[in-house]
């Protein structure tokens, strides 16, 4: 009798093999990954860099990352965070910056640590210098310095305090300007304003970028800029200056987080950065056109955030769904009860799976065309302001602003929707995969811890978002008492009369067809925004906005899916490969559908945008049928995010398929079965082997030892 063996281990019988499950179905996509790739990248040009800065990190011995990743101590990832920036510095030498930030965010889907250490200072640190600067303070620090090459000096963001994170211009560090010795003296005043979560600063940064009150003959001018040096060339401690490390955190421990205080630390007057407020040796201070403008340095940060949310979703989506197609699990209706033989059902064919799991595949897609959208935006905002700065011409700085206004809305709302939908997802998908899903070497418990923080960097995302909204209803305001009009990305609130009123019973979404009609339903998310908007703004006028957070919050999800879904339905229809439009047009209704409408049915019924049988046809009708037409498609469709193995760094998830076997062997690797007694295995075997009651207690309370002490 011949014995079947499977590739790695001798088996007595057939086991499952999930690998043929994958394969069959990716021999059957009909999809281009790497056509896809180009779409999902923004251009050709740009997916074949990603694929070559994958090839690079994954065959760097020092940048590579493996399933032991997820058994290290907080101190070996502080060390192997150390190992991976100084290799990251030697490739920053040859890239150019468009190639540098591609590589950070390929390193933020799998090691996002050591992106953000280091982005602190290459982002953080040096667009807040670029911001805020002078041309000769950006090119002294940035460039002279050579930190934008990371030789040199080594900065960070001295935001938040820990009194403050969300308040920004409640923050208490003072910078008082002494006259008699052109210095600037900061200072910690108490507990309260101890500069807080300051990546960086434990051990690495050399420099601060100190958000501060500005102090000029007793009168505060509110929060501005100033570089303050924390170490000097030895890295010692300048004098004054007081930091420690915050400590164990939920993820990203390779960061070496922070505490500053400074104890009346000077520095000279032209530390203060000073592109748009400036302060003379006489003391004369002129203040920024727009205070908000001191704040574009975290413009870029949001970029980051939002495009790491696409690629966030897209590993683990990819995770989940290769494990559902290779997991088998009960016999279903597809499978016929009579034939012995049947195989147990594939998860994805689950309708209720599908539904868990396609929301999240296509929120992917649909989030890397808004974020390739808003980073254009940014580049292009940020580069007309900096040109009308350096010209001094006032027109163009005030028509930037009104640029940046719309940024400031744009970008917070997407900041804030991506970061919690990927945050979701990545708990979604690990549920999806039952137990398997819970181990550290499947990585989605790792994902989880590192990626939170995005939902309150920057503050909690909920305040982002009222602060963001509070924008719309401004502008309602505006339009009801002085007819003035809405320009930039807000401009369909120009339609507020139409829709409100005598309109206000319009109906956009009637049915099923409807609801997959895409350019209709972004015609009914502008008209739910509107209605919204109007509503909260009535309540404003009599409570003023603490009383409207919830509406603000919501307001500020649909504006972000408003906008990604807008420009990701732009980037199909002028796509020039009409093969794959099909395909990306049915992602967009399932987004459509799911993230937006199912989630948001209740302000879509209240306010009569869409009607009672739309959503009924969305549960039974709409959402079953899309479901059905992604279902052939995944393997191409998660083969299109072009993710290595490395990046994966999922042992379920492996582009083989071959979950079992990968899973076994990454186990029995890291835990050598061998290695069958543990470190505290005396404890195990004292426990075990004591005596028993009466032996320990010398057997003296026996009822032998009762009848002769009783004689």
């Amino acid at each position: 009798m011949s014995i079947p063996i499977t590739a790695k281990n001798v088996s007595l019988s057939k086991g499952p093999d999930p690998k043929t499950s994958i394969q069959t179905e990716r021999v059957a996509q009909k999809i281009n990954p790497q056509a896809m790739q180009y779409f999902l990248e923004g251009s050709k040009q740009r997916a074949e860099l990603i694929q070559t800065l994958i090839q690079q990190m994954e065959r760097d011995p020092i940048l590579r990352v493996d399933g032991s990743h997820y058994d290290m101590s907080k101190e070996q990832l502080r060390e192997v965070t150390a190992k991976r920036i100084d290799r990251l510095a030697r490739y920053i030498e040859g890239d150019s910056l468009d190639q540098f930030e591609r590589r950070m965010s390929l390193l933020g889907a799998f090691e996002p640590g050591v992106g953000t250490r280091l982005m602190v200072n290459l982002i953080l640190f040096c667009k807040c210098i670029k911001g805020n600067g002078t041309d000769e303070q950006v090119k002294y620090w940035t460039v002279d310095k050579h930190t934008n090459h990371v030789r040199g000096i080594f900065g960070c963001f001295g935001m938040t305090e820990l009194a403050h994170g969300s308040n920004v211009a409640g923050l208490e560090t003072t910078a008082t300007f002494d006259k008699a010795n052109d210095e600037f003296v900061i200072n910690t005043p108490h507990v309260g304003a101890t500069k807080w979560w300051i990546g960086g600063a434990a051990h690495s940064a050399t420099h601060c970028t100190v958000y501060a009150r500005l102090i000029v003959d007793g009168k505060d001018y509110g929060v501005k800029t100033f570089i303050v040096p924390l170490r000097d060339s030895n890295h010692d401690l300048m004098p004054g200056v007081t930091v420690g490390d915050i400590g164990a955190k939920m993820g990203r421990d390779g960061i070496d987080n922070g505490w500053i205080q400074f104890s009346s630390v000077r520095i000279p007057r032209f530390f203060m950065l000073q592109k748009f407020c400036k302060v003379s040796r006489e003391g004369e201070v002129v203040l920024p056109p727009l205070e908000q403008l001191s704040y574009s340095a975290l413009l870029g940060g949001r970029v980051m955030m939002v495009l790491d949310s696409y690629r966030m979703l897209a590993r683990v989506s990819t995770i989940a769904l290769r494990y559902a197609i290779g997991r088998r699990q009960f016999k279903g209706d597809n499978v016929d009860p009579d034939d012995e033989e049947a195989l147990e059902t594939q998860l994805l064919d689950y309708p209720l799976h599908q539904q868990r799991l396609f929301p999240y595949l296509a929120a992917a897609y649909v989030i890397s065309a808004g974020a390739l959208k808003v980073e254009r935006t940014i580049e292009e905002t940020l580069d007309v302001l900096d040109k009308a700065v350096a010209s001094n011409d006032q027109k163009g700085i005030f028509k930037s602003i009104e640029g940046m206004k719309s940024l400031f809305v744009d970008s917070g709302s997407l900041k804030s929707t991506a970061t919690w939908l990927a945050a979701e997802g990545i708990d979604q998908c690990r549920q999806a995969c039952g137990g398997h899903g819970y181990s550290a070497y499947n990585g989605f418990g790792r994902a989880y811890n590192d990626w939170v923080v995005q939902c309150t960097w920057e503050g909690d995302n909920n305040v982002l978002a009222m602060n963001t909204s509070k924008t719309l209803i401004k502008h309602i305001l505006a339009l009801e008492d002085k007819g003035k009009a809405v320009k930039g990305s807000l401009h369909f609130l120009n339609q507020l009369k139409e829709y409100t009123g005598s309109g206000a019973s319009k109906v956009v979404l009637d049915n099923a067809k409807d609801i997959t009609d895409l350019s209709k339903f972004i015609k009914a998310l502008e008209v739910a925004i509107i209605r919204l908007s109007y509503e909260t703004a009535k309540i404003v006028r009599k409570e003023k906005f603490d009383f409207v957070g919830a509406e603000l919050v919501n307001l500020s999800k649909l504006k972000a899916h408003h906008y990604v879904l807008g420009e990701y339905i732009k980037r199909v229809d002028s796509h020039d490969d009409e093969s794959l439009k099909p395909y990306l047009y049915d992602l967009g209704r399932v987004y459509a559908a799911t993230i937006v409408l199912e989630k948001f049915s209740g302000i879509f019924l209240t306010f009569n945008v869409a009607s009672t049988s739309a959503i009924t046809d969305l549960a039974k009708i709409a959402i079953p049928q899309l479901c059905k037409k992604i279902r052939p498609n995944v393997v191409g469709l998660t083969d299109s995010f072009q993710m290595s193995d490395m990046m994966i760094n999922a042992a379920i998830g492996n582009y083989d398929g071959d979950i079992y076997e990968n899973y076994f062997d990454l186990v029995k690797r890291l835990n050598p079965p061998a290695k069958d007694k543990a470190p505290y295995s005396a404890a195990l075997e004292a426990m075990l082997n004591r005596p028993t009651i009466d032996e320990r207690e010398r057997f003296e309370k026996t009822i032998e030892t009762g009848e002769i002490l009783s004689k």
